[in-house]
């Protein structure tokens, strides 16, 4: 019996997956016992990375070594890190495990923490080369190759994953049809109304969405080329990206006989059917639910560790949590949902801002909060998501200003994080309150970083860096759009000559006008030289023509869309300066004075939207996007106009 515990003490604790819920395990485990042998073995062949953020680097939000940082292990001679090594079996009896190749490892526990693998359906065609799951960094990495040939992409799954993937595609300016089995979009999280706005949002990005719809089958001899839905239609599709679930990595359990469910069973300490197994994370069964979110399995590692460590810990469940951005809005849900509670089981709050987008639907029972879910940005929101956890009571008074105002709690005291109770959750993804961020202050934790670096805090999803920009006493500002200076210089310089054309008198001519000689006004006196200036001028304006209509052109479709904006606007201020010596600042008369005015106010609405999108950063988000899409659509509707007059005074020029 000594002899065997004193073995066993000399025995590592396996974990076996490096994923999220893996590496949260490993990092808490060390931090309660340093001298305790831990190896955690990944099957991918890279050090651990953020997965939540893989669609940020997709779309080139981020780049992909910034996934890496705050997810590496301690340096520690405890600590073995085991990249790329596949576990083949569990031997039970003996405690240790199969690896690739046929080497074994002993165990003193063992904790499978083997995630998921995308769910792919069972129809003709899903090995066809232009295949694509999305679920970990080598698929993420194909996607971000694929994406400069590919024109015509077809999303198969509208839940998290599906929005995710398309938005990140649609970055590159793709055309991209998103298939949705059922009635709407995120039909898990949201009720009809949330779900209408947010397809509303999604078709905004120039995704075309088809709900209550699926794949019958895809087509193609050597690659694909077609998706065939039930209701007989056939989308033209080079790319499909499959995101229509998640299946338990059950295997390793299975095969050495532990009790599976949909997952592995466990208990309230996340051990299995053995002792001395745990499971956690997405390949976890705890009272009949799997989680396939980030924070419950953050949670269930941690618990796990405790356990391991012997310090009492038990797991109750999670409320599961979504927050998305689409077009910098939030469309969120949390806890009860109402298509899958019984009728009448909870009372509904719910409160409409139309003009702002915003939409808030809360669920109660016995007095409780037991669900929020909605679309638009709500500072509440954080708050609103951890009551909803902790079940807590919502009274009168909150009801009656919830439905005046959509607000839960005063002004005063939602405006500052610090003002929030110590056990209210900030970071969801991570579990920090509160209250440990603010004992993270005092210890010296003066900045963002040294908050994340303490706590891991805003180290997943980065959705509470204005939470903790507003515990630290700073105003979150966020970050300006790619070649925002160049893109502010350009457009202001621009508009302000299209302005000053427009106002100020013409350029007057001298005089006399003599042949001998080179004088300024020849800009507008010599034909060839009026006539080098106009076409200028029309070459630039088909230019930035066939530049916003960037996305229908198969061979212009790869960039970054900051590239093309830049560009865009560069030619803009180019052809006001060929406007200028085209016509000396004159606007003529008749239909030269029509096109002129249309062609000003071109300039001038197209460079006073890209002021907005540079300086966006700085500006109220709802304002400066109302204001900005409006300044988009009359920069819009006035070039319409302009082919026809442009050919009509080429056409008098040299006919008339």
């Amino acid at each position: 019996m000594d002899d065997r515990s004193t073995l066993n003490d000399r025995l590592p604790v396996i974990v076996v997956g490096a994923g999220p819920a893996g590496l949260r395990f490993s990092q808490r485990l060390h931090a309660l016992c340093p001298a305790l042998p831990l190896h955690l073995i990944g099957a991918e062949a890279r050090a651990p990375y953020d997965r939540v953020r893989l669609s940020s680097a997709l779309a080139g939000d981020c780049d992909w070594a910034s996934l890496e940082q705050g997810w590496a292990l301690p340096e520690h001679p405890s600590l073995q890190w085991r990249p790329g090594v596949q576990v083949t079996a569990i031997d039970r009896d003996a405690h240790q495990v199969e690896l690739a190749g046929g080497d074994t490892l002993r165990y003193r526990q063992l904790v499978l923490a083997t995630g998921s693998t995308p769910h792919v359906p069972n129809i003709p065609g899903t090995d066809l080369p232009g295949v694509y799951r999305f679920r970990d960094a080598r698929d993420a990495e194909q996607l971000s190759a694929r994406r400069v040939r590919s024109r015509r992409i077809v999303v198969l799954g509208g839940g998290l994953l599906g929005l995710e993937a398309a938005r990140a595609m649609r970055r590159f300016n793709t055309d991209i049809t998103l298939v949705e089995h059922s009635d709407r979009l995120m039909s898990r999280q949201l009720d009809t109304t949330a779900a209408a706005l947010l397809h509303e949002q999604v078709r905004a990005l120039g995704l075309k969405v088809i709900v209550d719809d699926g794949a019958l089958a895809l087509h193609g001899q050597h690659a694909v080329q077609a998706v065939a839905l039930r209701s007989g239609r056939i989308l033209p599709a080079d790319t499909v990206i499959i995101a229509t679930g998640i299946v338990p990595n059950t295997a390793l359990a299975l095969a050495c006989g532990l009790p599976i469910g949909r997952g592995i069973k466990v208990d309230d300490q996340l051990r299995s059917g053995d002792p001395d197994i745990f499971a956690i994370g997405e390949c976890a069964e705890h009272d009949g639910v799997v989680y396939g979110l980030v924070a419950p399995c953050l949670e269930q590692g941690a618990v796990a560790a405790s356990v391991i460590a012997g310090t009492p810990a038990h797991y109750r469940g999670s409320v599961d949590g979504t927050r998305l951005k689409v077009m910098k809005t939030t469309v969120f849900a949390a806890g009860a949902h109402p298509d899958r509670s019984a009728t009448g089981a909870f009372g509904s709050l719910i409160f409409k801002d139309p003009a702002n987008g915003h939409y808030r639907r809360l669920l109660h029972a016995r007095g409780r909060l037991a669900g929020v879910l909605g679309v638009g940005d709500w500072a509440e929101l954080p708050r609103a998501m951890d009551a909803v956890q902790q079940g807590q009571r919502i009274s009168w008074g909150q009801r009656w200003r919830f439905r005046r105002s959509g607000q839960l709690w005063p002004a005063a005291e939602s405006a500052s994080v610090a003002a929030w109770p110590a056990g209210t959750t900030v970071c969801n993804c991570t579990g920090v309150t509160r209250g440990t961020l603010s004992e993270a202050v005092a210890a010296g934790c003066t900045t963002r970083a040294a908050l994340a670096e303490r706590t891991r805090a805003s180290t997943v999803c980065g959705s509470c860096i204005p939470l903790l920009e507003s515990l630290l006493g700073a105003p979150y500002r966020p970050e300006p759009v790619r070649g925002a200076k160049p893109l502010l210089g350009m457009a202001a310089l621009a508009s302000l000559v299209a302005a000053l054309i427009a106002l100020l008198p013409g350029v007057p001519y001298v005089a006399e006008w003599s042949s001998q000689g080179w004088r300024w006004d020849a800009l507008w006196r010599d034909g060839f030289i009026k006539q080098v200036t106009g076409f200028s001028l029309a070459g630039l304006a088909v230019a930035g023509l066939v530049l916003s209509l960037r996305k229908r052109i198969a061979r212009l479709a790869f960039g970054h869309f900051a590239l093309w904006r830049n560009l865009h606007v560069a030619l803009g201020l180019a052809a006001v300066g060929a406007l200028l010596l085209h016509t000396g600042g004159r606007l003529g008369h008749g239909v030269n004075a029509l096109l002129m005015g249309i062609f000003l106010l071109l300039i001038i609405a197209g460079g006073a939207a890209a002021v907005l999108a540079a300086t966006e950063h700085r500006l109220a988000p709802a304002q400066a996007k109302r204001l900005r899409g409006g300044l988009n659509w009359l920069h819009i509707l006035a070039f319409w106009p302009l082919p026809v007059l442009l050919g009509f005074h080429v056409l008098k020029t040299y006919y008339y």
